[in-house]
């Protein structure tokens, strides 16, 4: 007789392993690990930054002279050392000649950066190589090399400029001492803030034109404006942010200018060259009263941060317009 067939049996399947859980330190270091890669960043930032900052807020507002350098008991004095520093006249001469210094420059190395720019980007690509090169190896050289470097160019006796003047028939400038006038020594300084300048505004500004479509300079052409009105109304617009980004750089490079002139002239002759940071150096060292020199430090930074405060508002500005 026969049967139906029984039906096959399959094994069951098996349980699927629990779920392994990590323990959760692991997960919490994988967290923290970004931020233990950069902490040694941070900290060299801290001390070298963050530190300097609070001592010399601290200084500013006690009584601190050579015995308190020696000693280390420093009075709390408030705002005592801000009060008398304000008060006097030569803060706010040093400050106006800092911020006219400061215009000068900004507005010479923008110009120039900017024609620099335009010029490397008319160039052909051998022409477009030398000249980045030159602007380059400008910008690398460091700054006491560089200012030595200018102080032989302007030697009175035997610098290149006055037998290079009275080779060309400009006699008045044989054995020319340029350092012992203010006018010459301002100038010189300015030139040379200039030059170590340049190389990095006409860079940027230079990059910065590479990305401008053509089309929008073909489209300037078609419509028959000129090289003036093609870079008022395409250039500038395009990279206004650029521009005022560079000009932000610009004003904290040239304000804050010390080595160049301590070098040249210590601020002189008599204080025609007198800028704020040299003005808080000679107080404090020269007259050991850090103290004041710590003021004078702090303000200066202050003073700086409101420019350059107002100059951002009004970019992020333009920026929100333009959106």
């Amino acid at each position: 007789m026969l049967t139906a067939p029984q039906a096959e049996t399959r094994p069951a399947a098996p349980a699927a392993p629990p779920p392994v859980r990590r323990p959760a330190r692991r997960g919490r270091l994988a967290a923290a690990w970004p931020y233990l890669l950069i902490a040694p960043t941070l900290v060299g930032t801290a001390f070298l930054l963050l530190y300097p900052v609070a001592r010399n807020l601290l200084m500013s507002v006690q009584h601190f002279r050579m015995a308190e350098l020696i000693r280390g008991d420093a009075e709390f004095v408030g705002l005592a050392n801000y009060t008398q520093v304000l008060g006097d006249p030569d803060f706010w001469t040093v400050t106006g000649r800092t911020l006219w210094w400061t215009a000068l420059n900004t507005g010479l190395i923008m110009l120039i950066g900017t024609l620099a720019a335009l010029m490397l980007k008319a160039l052909g690509r051998r022409m477009r190589l030398a000249v980045m090169s030159g602007l380059v190896l400008t910008w690398a050289t460091p700054v006491i090399a560089a200012t030595t470097i200018f102080q032989w160019l302007f030697q009175s006796r035997f610098g290149v400029v006055n037998w290079a003047l009275d080779a060309l028939g400009f006699h008045s400038f044989q054995n020319y001492a340029w350092f012992a006038h203010r006018g010459s020594t301002f100038f010189i300084l300015v030139a040379l803030i200039v030059w170590q300048s340049v190389p990095f505004a006409a860079l940027t500004l230079y990059g910065g034109l590479t990305t401008i479509p053509a089309e929008l300079y073909e489209a300037a052409r078609l419509d028959g404006a000129g090289a003036w009105q093609t870079f008022r109304l395409v250039t500038f617009p395009v990279l206004r942010p650029l521009f005022a980004l560079v000009t932000s750089l610009e004003v904290i490079w040239c304000f804050k200018c010390f080595a160049q002139i301590w070098v040249v002239s210590q601020g002189g002759p008599g204080d025609a060259t007198t800028t704020l940071p040299v003005y808080a150096f000679q107080i404090a060292q020269s007259l050991h009263k850090y103290d004041l020199g710590s003021a004078v430090s702090t303000l200066t930074v202050l003073i700086l941060a409101a420019a350059l405060v107002f100059n951002l508002r009004r970019m992020f500005r333009q920026e929100g317009e333009a959106l």
